[in-house]
């Protein structure tokens, strides 16, 4: 299918690997001129040149700590200077440090505030006046099921992805005069770094292998497997395209049935 997507200018946060990579090498396949970005430049110089001995294209890179405001507003303005105005965003981060609720310090829930939510709050900000002036241009925010269904020992993830939806709503019903929509998508267990550290950070406190521990997680979902990065990937250059024109203010879970919700 032919998402008419080639030319458009996407930035992809936290994109050296997983989901984001994902994403950033379907984005190149359709043509798009793709930036990515990370905190860890080595991983960045690695992924850019697989990139560029799989698609002869090395997309643009830079090093960017979400967390950081100044970061930010540098790694927006680069992408601007050297592709053009960013027509699609793809709001992602790493997910903040595990935890029950009595574990966790002051400090931990500044740095997930950051790390979730004001990312998304200013790379949005950032890129609503270029897309405005198009009369063009798509957000997608990479969150999870956490959204919809708390995972324990997750409850930084589970509030500051939460508030993530609720922020993309609002601005949702905003911008759409603009022809600019704003989705969410929400992975389930996905093959990933993070859902590696998760197993282990599980299977520490139950005493069993992190092998054992991402077994019973797959068992846990319908389709009794884990996600691959490509699969989500597939569903948020979907909702780039003109193709997803009238679907806005949304969170669609990618997640093989675990959520239990119907709705």
């Amino acid at each position: 299918m032919d998402f008419q997507l080639q030319g458009k200018t996407v930035l992809i946060t936290a994109s050296s690997k997983g989901i984001g990579r994902a994403a950033a090498e379907l984005f190149m396949k359709e043509g798009c001129k793709v930036a990515i970005c990370s905190a860890n430049k080595e991983n960045l110089i690695k992924t850019a040149s697989e990139m560029k001995r799989q698609y002869n294209i090395e997309p643009l890179w830079e090093v960017c700590n979400i967390n950081s405001q100044k970061d930010i507003e540098n790694m927006v303005e680069y992408v601007n200077r050297v592709y053009g105005t960013i027509d699609i965003l793809v709001n992602n981060c790493g997910g903040p440090v595990p935890g029950f609720f009595e574990e966790l310090n002051e400090s931990a829930w500044s740095d997930a505030f950051e790390q979730v939510l004001m990312s998304a709050v200013r790379f949005t900000k950032l890129v609503l006046p270029g897309m405005k002036a198009k009369h063009w241009g798509r957000i997608i925010n990479i969150t999870s099921i956490s959204v919809k269904q708390p995972v324990d020992n997750l409850i930084l993830s589970n509030a500051f992805r939460n508030a993530v939806t609720a922020f993309a709503k609002t601005v949702s019903n905003e911008v759409g005069k603009f022809n600019i929509t704003i989705n969410n998508v929400a992975p389930g267990y996905t093959l990933t770094s993070r859902i590696y550290e998760l197993a282990v950070e599980r299977a520490k406190k139950s005493g069993e292998s992190h092998e054992h521990v991402l077994a019973m997680m797959a068992n846990e979902v319908p389709m009794k497997r884990l996600a691959r990065p490509d699969e989500v990937a597939s569903l948020i250059v979907y909702l780039a395209s003109d193709i997803a024109g009238y679907i806005t203010g949304v969170t669609i879970p990618v997640d093989g049935g675990v959520i239990r919700s119907a709705y």
